[in-house]
């Protein structure tokens, strides 16, 4: 795909927070020339969710223009650990864990990017090779006033907590690898805007033009409030199911949506408004969960992830596949059922589910008196609600 400058400028800044500097960028387009787009991943954890793919996208928007688009997995700066977002030093990790995670995630990645078309490199290769006397004169590039006017380390020095040399050498390693590779653009989140700064701050030093630094936003997960993180419960995983995929989207609110479908689709805006304008939100929410879940699971697996959703949520049916928990044969009490099946916490919340009549064995409502009395081999499906759902078998006889 090519185009002219400015349409390539619109289409590579959609969404985009910071770009540092516009004009340089148009430049750099109308020069016609292939650019160098680095990207910088340090492989803290093994799993990517829709949050990461943010940025992925937008290393995708460079690909199709026909850009060298470089994968930088941070193994080197990894094992210094990124202060980002830290109010203390953030512990290294160990050798084994970066290439288990680094394996991990090119793989992910390449559910968003062309693997043909991207260039994978460690940044080992020319930090590992800089050697002492080369971080020294790095070092020199920049200094200690500057480094402070970063947030985490400016708060923490004003609070008396402890940052570790080797935490102001992280920043300088990842503009490093700008020098390594002589970029065009660096990429990164808002929350990286400082370090892909301080590439642009030292390339000048080392007789290159500076780079140019484009942001994407942060992602809100599905509670619509923090980032999304797996820490936190509100992300959706690329490797999930297709089913729990469709369903998480499904889940969020009609107003986050709208962001979905700027920061996950590759629509024009013109297109996202006149959705907006049918003021159909059940169906825009569908349509962009079918999208999404396209993008890594193909096009029919989405829509049969769209039909069970509908069976489960709009038609009160259980879903196709169920998890069975095996209970003996005999007589059992409701809510003793419910807690061994994991579909509640305690015997008070099962009660209490109960009373509400909230609670159906094969559809019908569970009373909250009297026993359930299972012969061997005998099964049914225990429900909480439209989505809690376990098939309960009673053990053959032996």
């Amino acid at each position: 795909m090519s185009t002219a400058a400015p349409e390539a400028f619109a289409y590579l800044t959609k969404g985009a927070v910071d770009v540092v500097t516009a004009a340089a960028l148009k430049a750099k387009l109308a020069a016609g020339r292939p650019l160098t787009v680095k990207v910088g991943f340090d492989p803290t954890a093994p799993d990517i969710h829709l949050g990461h793919t943010v940025l992925m996208r937008k290393m995708k928007h460079f690909q199709d223009l026909g850009h060298r688009v470089v994968f930088v997995i941070g193994d080197f700066t990894g094992m210094i650990g990124d202060p980002t977002g830290k109010s203390k030093t953030r512990p290294p990790l160990t050798r084994e864990q970066i290439d288990a995670n680094a394996e991990t995630y090119k793989k992910q990645a390449f559910k968003i990017l062309d693997p043909v078309k991207t260039e994978v490199r460690f940044n080992s290769e020319w930090l590992g090779a800089l050697g002492s006397e080369g971080f020294i004169r790095l070092a020199a590039t920049y200094n200690v006033a500057r480094m402070l006017e970063r947030r985490e380390f400016r708060q923490r020095f004003e609070a008396g907590q402890s940052i570790g040399v080797h935490e102001f050498l992280y920043p300088l390693a990842q503009a490093y690898d700008s020098v390594a590779l002589k970029a065009d653009v660096e990429l990164g989140g808002t929350d990286q805007l400082f370090n892909l700064n301080v590439g642009r701050d030292i390339m000048p030093a080392f007789g290159l033009e500076p780079q140019v630094v484009l942001t994407t936003p942060l992602l809100e997960g599905t509670d619509g409030v923090e980032k999304m993180s797996k820490s936190l419960g509100n992300y959706i995983g690329v490797t999930e199911p297709p089913e729990a995929m469709f369903a998480k989207l499904m889940s969020i609110s009609d107003g986050l949506m709208w962001r979905y479908y700027t920061l996950l689709t590759d629509l024009p805006e013109a297109e996202i408004e006149a959705e907006k304008g049918k003021d159909r939100p059940m169906a825009s929410k569908m349509a962009l969960g079918r999208r999404i879940v396209a993008d890594f699971h193909g096009a029919e697996t989405a829509s049969g992830a769209e039909a069970e959703w509908c069976r489960v949520h709009q038609q009160r049916q259980a879903p196709s596949e169920l998890r069975t928990v095996a209970v003996p044969a005999g007589s059992h009490k409701p809510h003793a059922l419910l807690v061994r099946a994991g579909l509640v916490r305690s015997n008070g919340e099962a009660v209490r589910l109960l009373r509400q009549r909230a609670v159906r064995r094969d559809g019908n409502v569970l009373e909250a008196g009297g026993d359930v009395a299972l012969a061997p081999g005998e099964s049914f499906v225990l429900s909480v609600g439209p989505a809690r759902h376990v098939r309960i078998a009673a053990e053959a006889a032996g």
